[in-house]
């Protein structure tokens, strides 16, 4: 099948034939977490979004090199060149070394994303890991004339910059206008204007985190640390650049900003990013009380949320909306997603079930036609879901013998059904796995004995099997033809 993957291309605020730079190879950069405290539901969005679009790319053929960086250094208490680094700030607090608190929530934040059936990037290089290669951009900043030095630390000149090239393309932000609002800010007399930002930054006697550079014993600015470490792993061009919306601005503004001062052109040809979420209909906050971390959700220890959520839950969620659409995250949403997870897992595991015959009355290339034609057009994840139940309906069909399928037909529906549940959305069955293995055999021989028992007219034996197995969770479904169970 002939089809061409589009998609939203942030910076031109269109829709793009994806044509990477060297096919079948792409290179993709993602900015992952500042990893000072636990993992939530800020995280899980992006992190499924360039997981399917990882998958997606990976099914079609491509060679994917994918960069989610860690920030263990360099980003402020308010975003703006001000304040203490975030991870600083909570190693002085809890009295461990930066790097205690980067690596305990590091770790955490992986444990997060395996549960979720989020896949390893190809790389996951660390900001205080590259402190060689964000020196050295500074120095060709300068030597630009895109950014000057200010008692020891390093600010990119925005309006330079702005006269040769235009700040805001991405954001949509104009310089004059940005000028016109911008009120001086206190604390900021190095620089020369309010919207320049720092690339580099001198220390203060109490910072923990320092290096030595040319300009002063200080650490990066937050900004430079991705221009630094795509162009490291990827080149000084590559593929995609993605990562929330809330990153935008000034975050992925100044990214480019840097790198076209450097290097006299953009790094990436595609900025995609997904869009935000809210709790309730309210935006996520901790001053709100709605908070929620993803262990929150896995436990249902949060005081908002009725039940627990299982990781899958959260991905099925996640996936069930278009990643540019916002999504609004409430028990009734999430309990219907645990529902219609369920009702595929069950639809899959019913494919097991069917018995082939000599003709076809269903049409697989359905199926697998409508799954291109969705991820084809923007990554439209609901598109698929849509025609996953609707095949669902008619595998229960075949089931029941209302439809029927020819053996090659069989064999390349569980194929296909296999391979956009478990490699491309990434979902799995929580409730099957190596236990349900185990438990099989049990339940089919008690259901022989049942079968016997019915046969027999030993109807009190026959229901006291039916009824002790819906006790510990398994439910008896009575056909025509026998019997069918499975795992509540």
């Amino acid at each position: 099948m002939d089809s061409k993957l589009t998609l939203y291309n942030t910076l031109t605020r269109t829709k793009e034939v994806f044509a990477p730079l060297d096919p079948p190879r792409v290179g993709m950069y993602v900015c992952g977490p500042t990893v000072y405290g636990d993992p939530h539901l800020g995280h899980a969005r992006p992190a499924v979004t360039f997981d399917l679009l990882f998958r997606y790319l990976t099914f079609r053929g491509y060679k994917v090199r994918y960069v989610r960086n860690v920030t263990d250094v360099g980003h402020l208490e308010n975003d703006a060149d001000q304040g203490e680094d975030k991870i600083a700030k909570k190693a002085r607090l809890e009295q461990l070394e930066p790097m205690e608190v980067a690596h305990y929530y590091t770790e955490r934040y992986h444990r997060a994303m395996d549960a979720l059936g989020v896949l390893t990037p190809s790389i996951e290089p660390r900001a205080s890991g590259h402190i060689i290669e964000q020196i050295g951009l500074v120095k060709r900043i300068l030597e630009a004339g895109f950014a000057y030095e200010s008692n020891g630390s390093v600010y990119f000149d925005v309006e330079a910059y702005d006269r040769q090239h235009r700040y805001g393309r991405l954001s949509g932000r104009v310089l004059d206008e940005m000028i016109a609002n911008t009120r001086a800010l206190d604390g900021q007399d190095d620089k020369r204007s309010p919207y320049d930002f720092a690339l580099w930054k001198k220390a203060s006697p109490e910072h923990i985190m320092r290096w030595p550079s040319p300009w002063s014993d200080g650490f990066p600015g937050w900004h430079l640390e991705c221009s630094a470490m795509s162009a490291k792993y990827l080149g000084e061009r590559f593929d995609i650049h993605g990562g929330g919306m809330d990153l935008m601005f000034p975050h992925h503004e100044c990214e480019i900003a840097q790198s076209v001062a450097a290097c006299g052109h953009d790094s990436a040809r595609y900025w995609v990013h997904n869009n935000m979420i809210t709790i309730n209909g309210q935006k996520m906050g901790k001053s709100l009380g709605n908070f929620i971390t993803l262990e929150e959700l896995f436990t249902g220890s949060h005081r908002l949320l009725a039940q627990a959520y299982s990781p899958m839950t959260i991905r099925f969620f996640v996936l069930q909306a278009h990643y540019r659409s916002t999504l609004d995250f409430s028990n009734e949403a999430l309990q219907a997603a645990e529902k219609g997870l369920d009702r595929l897992m069950k639809g899959v595991e019913t494919l097991g079930k069917i018995v082939p015959s000599a003709v076809s009355t269903v049409e697989v290339s359905d199926l697998e036609n409508r799954f291109r034609e969705a991820m084809d057009d923007d990554l439209n994840s609901p598109m698929v879901i849509s025609a996953l139940f609707d095949w669902v309906r008619q595998i229960n069909q075949l089931r029941d013998g209302q439809q029927t399928i020819t053996a090659p037909d069989l064999d390349r529906l569980r194929t296909l059904v296999h391979t956009i549940v478990s490699d491309v959305l990434g979902l799995r069955d929580e409730k099957g796995g190596e236990g349900r293995d185990l438990v099989a055999p049990l339940v089919e021989m008690l259901l022989d004995i049942r079968t016997e028992a019915k046969a027999a007219r030993d109807w009190a034996t026959s229901d006291r099997i039916r009824d002790r197995l819906t006790e510990i969770g398994i439910r008896v479904k009575d056909r025509k033809d026998g019997c069918d169970w499975e795992i509540e």
